[in-house]
């Protein structure tokens, strides 16, 4: 049975307001057209150079990674990876909407190619005009007020009170072109966002199977309306013939597109969007590429078309901040000395090693994600109880006299609060079911 991807929810929208945006952006007198300038000459970029310690991975050198960030995203986020996922990766860029230099790395300003005309008449343009006037503290305080850690939810319908989200839909197709433009040679363009972490190693591993010269898009599946497109936060992935493909079928449609992207709210879904009418089809690459921090991944159980990450090899991971960035460096560094170069590091062995050791006691103020009401209890003694009363039960989480229970295994994370705990002898027995995995799952071209 094929089951259908992750679906968002969309707002509807004003046929009145869509009707007089478009009446202003797109039969204004100076209206885009096809053809019009879409770049802002970005000249072609050398490869960073790399510390003598970085390992020798085949396939590293045909890859361009590309991190979108913005001015309103705290830097510390940005930063996070200099001296992490990308000290070693030779050839990436750091797209944003401001120029400007941080920690010695150059931030381009992606959205200089797009319209004066599109930029004057749409809203989501307000806050591109405050940072770059007043530049990012004061775009950061419009947005987060003083609390420099401050961070909007990013849930089912993304960020669309945050100005600084709203923009970003207009950087996706941007980059595709200045990406070729700096470097129009690489095999794999591979975009990412600030919370996103890629498993480089794993990664090359796969590319290796599919034909660089053949146009494709990969990424972990996401919809919304009838439009399935690569889910940003996991990762991009497109070959150069799909990147090309895309690039040429924007710039015969500009003016199309412009009015697609302003009645949109994901970028990600405008690219998708894009990708699908330009013949580069989507390939599904969940679980492969995750949704989810390692501690938050539903490990186990079969999901889309009946698939568990299990066995499969862990390429990325989302929602990542820089401290859990931190901790997936360190476990990669000690997988790494315990095992050769062609040993492919699964989401299982990431189970074994990162969640499986911290679920054997009661962890207070913490919400380990189980999510099925099993009503109101005394004590936590009581929603224990509750969850041994269900044989598949595997763990538990008290709040408040509520009890939650679940019967996937997941760490989670710190919350005031509440109190879980885990069943370890009954994660055990589903982790024997489960096996070692003699072999390794791949999503194949």
């Amino acid at each position: 049975m094929v089951l259908r991807p992750p679906r968002r929810w969309i707002y509807v929208i004003s046929p009145l307001l869509t009707l007089l945006m478009g009446y202003y952006l797109f039969y204004g007198p100076t209206s885009r057209r096809s053809g019009d300038n879409i770049l802002s000459n970005l000249p072609p970029q050398q490869a960073q150079s790399r510390p003598s310690d970085c390992p020798r991975l085949p396939g590293l050198e045909d890859i361009q990674v590309v991190l979108k960030t913005g001015a309103t995203e705290s830097l510390d986020k940005v930063t996070a990876h200099f001296n992490t996922t990308l000290r070693c990766i030779p050839h990436y860029v750091v797209f944003s909407d401001l120029e400007e230099d941080v920690s010695g790395i150059h931030f381009h300003d992606v959205l200089r190619g797009v319209s004066e005309d599109v930029r004057n008449y749409n809203q989501d343009f307000e806050i591109y005009d405050v940072i770059r006037e007043y530049g990012r503290e004061e775009a950061f305080k419009l947005l987060h007020g003083s609390d420099p850690t401050e961070d909007d939810p990013n849930g089912a319908l993304g960020q669309q009170t945050n100005p600084g989200w709203r923009l970003d839909k207009w950087k996706f197709l941007q980059m595709i072109h200045e990406s070729l433009a700096i470097r129009d040679d690489a095999k794999w363009y591979i975009f990412m966002e600030t919370d996103t972490y890629i498993v480089w190693s794993n990664l090359l591993t796969w590319l290796e199977k599919f034909d660089h010269t053949k146009p494709y898009y990969l990424g972990g599946q996401m919809q919304i309306a009838d439009i399935v497109f690569a889910y940003g936060g996991s990762g991009i992935i497109l070959s150069q013939v799909g990147m090309r493909q895309v690039a040429d079928h924007h710039a015969a449609h500009l003016m199309e597109w412009d009015e697609f992207t302003a009645q949109q709210w994901a970028g990600d879904c405008v690219l998708g969007k894009v990708a699908q009418d330009a013949g580069v089809t989507l390939r599904w690459a969940w679980p492969m590429l995750q949704f989810f921090t390692p501690w938050d991944v539903n490990y186990q159980v079969p999901l889309y078309g009946g698939k568990s990450p299990w066995c499969f090899p862990s390429v990325s991971f989302h929602h990542m901040k820089p401290d859990d960035i931190q901790k997936m460096v360190a476990f990669e560094e000690q997988w790494s000395q315990k095992h050769n170069e062609t040993t492919i590091m699964l989401y299982s062995d990431v189970f074994r090693n990162l969640i499986q050791p911290n679920i054997n006691t009661v962890h207070e103020n913490w919400d380990n994600l189980a999510g099925d009401d099993s009503g109101k209890v005394k004590n936590l003694a009581e929603c224990k109880a509750r969850c041994l009363d269900d044989t598949e039960c595997l763990q538990y989480a008290y709040e408040s006299k509520k009890c939650r229970t679940s019967k996937v295994v997941q760490l989670g994370g710190s919350k005031s609060g509440v109190t879980s705990g885990w069943h370890p002898e009954r994660v055990n027995a589903v982790l024997g079911e489960l096996g070692s995995c003699e072999d390794v799952d791949w999503i194949a071209p």
